[in-house]
């Protein structure tokens, strides 16, 4: 534990220096959020490990000898980090249990340099950065060339304000675009650029940068009669600061989150860069009451956004077996927080996926959420590489039962091709109760895997067939009266589903959701869907050889017309009971793509109507989008649109054909 702990003050003292004396980060925020909350675990756990040189006592960096030095007259904390509702949640239990009924003002987060600003008698006297929270940099000069920051402000008192010293999305474009046509080296973001330019020695070229700054904070606001944050910020606007517009006084955390949810879909609309939003306690007597600790207030957080895009290690790669006994390699990673979940593995597809990226066990990897959903490896970051890493072998066997693997010819998949495999039944199992197939509430993986064991579900059948164990199902620990009772009716339940969640559920090779709710729409019945042909089914939309010749194959298999004849003498529907296709001119045979907030639909509704009147969506614009839907906040989808000079509907267009349609 000494060990790691020393390390552990060994890469974060490293990363300090590199963030903010050399204005070069090494590691990413969330390594570095993931390194200190660690060295935080250790010292709560092993108080007698804590050093005084520890990071979790100080905030910042070392002061560059190239700047005269300043002593803060109040220190400048950091703030502490919050990373989803639940911790939002739990800073707000910690004031509440203070007796304290709290109202919050809620502040952008924007992402630049930390500044102080000191007048006397209303004339600007000096500049300051953060430093090591008790010490910064004297940067005076270069601060004076901020236009927004008042060189006298509107009276002649003595004050010092703080705020954030940042450059606009805009003007970094602008400078980046010169500097491609000199031939130089571009800037990787707004940070880095505002932060390098106000460090410059020739105040010159600060001036150039067209630098700006938010004014957030007053550190001694009872000085001037003021008993709010939020009458703080008022203040320092009268007095000529520039103060962020988009606050908003609380009186919930429901507002607060309200807030939160709102700024983060405006995030990429705004002229610069935010990176979480700040939450402090508005009333000053109350931020008194909670106090402080070594390094942050404890009436104040910032919540950071979850990041799209993070780096971890690749610990190993392990196989699984699916319904259909396809082989998958896959990641397990250091455990990493992306967009609000924890992320621990990653799906890798197969073999030739993963020697396509290049990537080693032991590599340090960049994932993200696919979609926003689902975890995947971006790349292997090889300059981190220091010659442990362990290259990729694919298996050639089974891992559950041994059986010599099979590569279809054509196909990059291996196969399982062992009927009797009993992972790839589970499988099946877990497919066919999933939520987006028979959504039988109360099956979870967990508990299928444990019946199949216990010999209660082996097969689709025996899940309709559950009933008939209910006493013995109410001996297992976790189970009851009531649970086995609701597992019985959900089972009894998913009897009436529409065709094209029992189609889905099936797990025909190739037929997903999409390809499902299709062909429950065109046959209606399970009846006319078996007995079709390669032929017919090829002049569906959407529906190619590969796919018509899988369904087909399926239905001619004598074990599987069984299962459906089983299905029928259980009850199980088998007709279409969805929304019919009433094609309309204005959607049918036309590819859409809906981008931003629609006034009056969900994406889902309006997903709906375009399929129920005849058309499709797709996920991405392309040459054969016919319309893009486009709502608040669209992003880089209208853009590409009307680069490609698409057809754009925006809400009033939608509402006027809507009407057209229901006279």
């Amino acid at each position: 534990m000494e060990e790691r702990y020393l390390e552990l003050i060994k890469i974060i003292n490293e990363a300090d220096y590199n963030y903010h004396t050399l204005d070069n980060p090494t590691i990413t925020d969330q390594e570095y959020d993931s390194y200190l909350r660690e060295l935080y675990n250790i010292e709560e756990a092993h108080p007698e490990l804590v050093r005084s040189d520890s990071p979790s006592h100080r905030a910042g960096g070392k002061v560059l000898d190239e700047f005269k030095k300043i002593t803060h007259a109040i220190p400048m904390l950091s703030l502490s980090n919050v990373f989803n509702e639940e911790e939002i949640r739990q800073f707000d239990d910690r004031i509440k249990k203070e007796g304290i009924n709290p109202k919050y003002v809620a502040e952008l987060k924007i992402d630049g340099l930390s500044v102080s600003l000191n007048y006397k008698s209303g004339k600007l006297v000096s500049a300051a950065t953060r430093g090591d929270g008790i010490i910064g940099e004297d940067i005076t000069n270069n601060v004076k060339t901020i236009k927004t920051v008042p060189l006298t402000i509107n009276k002649p008192i003595d004050i010092e304000v703080r705020g954030e010293i940042y450059i606009s999305k805009k003007r970094f474009n602008e400078i980046n675009a010169d500097r491609e046509k000199k031939g130089l080296e571009l800037f990787q973001n707004c940070r880095n650029l505002a932060a390098g330019s106000i460090r410059q020695l020739d105040s010159s070229i600060a001036a150039s940068r067209k630098l700006d700054c938010w004014i957030y904070h007053l550190p001694n606001p009872t000085d001037y009669g003021i008993k709010t944050h939020y009458e703080a910020l008022n203040f320092m606007k009268e007095l000529g600061f520039k103060v962020n517009p988009n606050n908003r006084l609380v009186n919930s955390i429901e507002e607060l989150l309200e807030f939160i949810k709102e700024k983060k879909e405006q995030r990429d609309s705004l002229p610069y860069d935010i990176d979480g939003i700040v939450i402090k306690l508005n009333d000053l007597q109350e931020q008194r009451i909670m106090g402080f600790t070594a390094k942050y207030p404890r009436w104040a957080t910032a919540y950071k956004f979850p990041a799209t895009q993070v780096l971890t290690k690749l610990e190993d790669i392990v196989f699984t077996v699916g319904r259909t006994g396809q082989i998958t390699p896959n990641a397990v990673l250091s455990p990493v927080l992306v967009q609000g979940s924890t992320i621990r593995r990653a799906t890798l597809h197969n073999e030739d996926y993963v020697k396509e990226k290049d990537l080693k066990i032991g590599d340090i990897v960049s994932i993200r959420k696919a979609g926003d959903v689902i975890p995947e490896v971006v790349e292997s970051i090889k300059e981190r590489r220091n010659g442990t890493e362990k290259d990729f072998k694919m298996i050639d066997a089974c891992p559950i039962c041994g059986t010599k693997l099979v590569k279809k010819e054509g196909q990059v998949d291996y196969f399982c091709l062992n009927p009797l495999c009993d992972k790839r039944n589970i499988e099946s199992l877990i497919h066919f109760v999933d939520r987006h197939a028979m959504n039988i509430t109360g099956l979870g993986e967990r508990i299928i895997e444990d019946f199949y064991n216990m010999g209660f579900i082996k097969n689709i059948i025996d899940i309709y067939k559950l009933k008939e164990h209910a006493e013995d199902l109410v001996e297992l620990e976790g189970f009851g009266n009531k649970s086995v009772n609701n597992l019985i009716e959900a089972i009894e339940n998913s009897k009436k589903n529409s065709l094209e969640k029992l189609i889905f559920a099936l797990g025909i090779e190739q037929v997903g959701e999409k390809t499902a709710r299709i062909l429950a729409r065109r046959f209606e019945t399970m009846d006319n869907l078996m007995n079709t042909s390669v032929e017919v089914l090829t002049n569906i939309q959407d529906i190619g050889e590969i796919i018509a010749e899988s369904i087909v194959s399926f239905f001619n298999d004598d074990k599987n017309k069984e299962l459906i004849e089983n299905l029928k003498e259980l009850g199980i529907n088998m007709a279409y009971t969805g929304e019919k296709i009433e094609e309309k001119e204005q959607f049918a045979n036309k590819t859409f793509v809906i981008t931003g907030t629609l006034l009056n639909y969900s994406r889902d509704e309006m997903k709906r109507i375009i399929e129920n009147f005849g058309g499709r969506v797709s996920d991405s614009v392309s040459k054969k989008t016919d319309v893009v839907i486009v709502g608040d906040n669209p992003g880089s989808k209208y853009e590409k649109a009307q680069k490609l000079g698409i057809e754009i509907w925006n809400d009033d267009e939608i509402n006027s054909i809507m009407e057209e349609i229901n006279g």
